[in-house]
């Protein structure tokens, strides 16, 4: 079920179901809200949005309030999340999936927003984004590549192509926004070569481990995985999740895996990510494709989790086609 396309004049509401907005600086918010109401969009914000306790979140029922009041409210058209953080599966099973069925509307958001969207998904099929929160449009100097895909993703349904961009960066912009590093992107890095298509699932990979034997997991039957992970990963921890996740019966159909690329402080070098997944039986017949911009690095790719994905990896050459209809 694709959500109706976002629009210039559209309401766009902003939650926080994981971590607090709190955290986020003022200036960041401001930003933020000057971009978007740039755009052409009306900019809102949930009640709750910056209530937080010890472990800065707001209550479970604080932010299921939000997230429900976002699409009950029919003025709202797509809902952007404030931030990543730890918690926001503790709201999958309280969450009314028959309302939001029955509102449709676009949620972006990545990180540990993966948890509610593939629950959304695996309930009543709702396609979702993985892409840039409410935050990530704070940033002084963002990335075009960032931008236009946001646009390309929700303001259309035809077809797109998931390009890699030109320069990419994994310093911590929120603490100095004048001081950036970027590097030259050499590119999508075909690990194993093939052609496939599928549905995509995915996000963030530890995120992804937490809904395992649960009801809210969706299936990997026929399905291009996409995964990433943050510098909180490291080699062996990415190589045990990802085993895990293979181990479900049915990630025995996967189709194709594409990676996200990993930051500096993960310490995932290519020649790792290479051996441990050449390492790895079950997916010798699957194109495998990394340095895909999604995840924890900038700038971030949109692509909608629901959706369907053809995926040609040969020599040093992949492409990958995105269908949303």
């Amino acid at each position: 079920m694709l959500p109706p396309r976002l629009q210039p004049g559209d309401e766009v509401r902003v939650i926080a179901p994981s971590t607090s907005m709190a955290i986020v600086k003022g200036e960041q918010v401001r930003l933020a809200t000057e971009r978007l109401e740039g755009f052409g969009f009306r900019v809102s914000f949930g009640r709750h949005v910056n209530e937080h306790d010890i472990f800065f979140s707001a209550s479970v029922d604080e932010r299921l309030s939000d997230l429900h009041e976002a699409f009950a409210d029919p003025n709202v058209k797509a809902i952007l999340t404030a931030i990543g953080g730890y918690n926001s599966n503790q709201l999958l099973s309280r969450i009314d999936y028959d309302l939001i069925k029955n509102n449709p509307k676009i949620l972006c958001g990545y990180s540990d927003i993966t948890a509610l969207q593939l629950a959304i998904y695996r309930k009543n099929g709702l396609i979702t984004y993985s892409g840039p929160h409410f935050s990530t449009f704070g940033m002084k100097q963002m990335a075009d590549y960032t931008v236009q895909g946001f646009f390309t993703a929700l303001t259309n349904d035809a077809p797109f192509e998931l390009e890699p961009s030109e320069q990419w960066s994994d310093d911590k912009w929120y603490l100095d926004q004048d001081q950036r590093n970027f590097y030259q992107n050499s590119g999508h890095l075909v690990i194993q070569e093939g052609s496939a298509e599928g549905t995509l699932i995915g996000g963030n990979l530890c995120t992804m481990n937490l809904l395992q034997g649960t009801e809210y997991m969706p299936s990997l039957k026929g399905a291009v995985l996409v995964i990433e992970d943050d510098e909180e990963s490291h080699t062996m921890s990415f190589d045990r999740d990802l085993q895990s996740l293979l181990q479900l019966p049915d990630a025995k159909e996967l189709k194709a895996i594409l990676i996200g690329r990993f930051q500096k402080g993960s310490n995932v070098t290519e020649t790792a990510l290479v051996t441990l997944l050449k390492n790895k039986p079950e997916l010798s017949d699957i194109p495998i494709i990394a340095n895909v911009n999604t995840g924890h690095t900038d700038p971030i790719a949109t692509w909608p989790i629901g959706g369907y994905a053809e995926i040609s990896a040969q020599g040093e050459k992949a492409d990958i086609f995105i269908k949303q209809t």
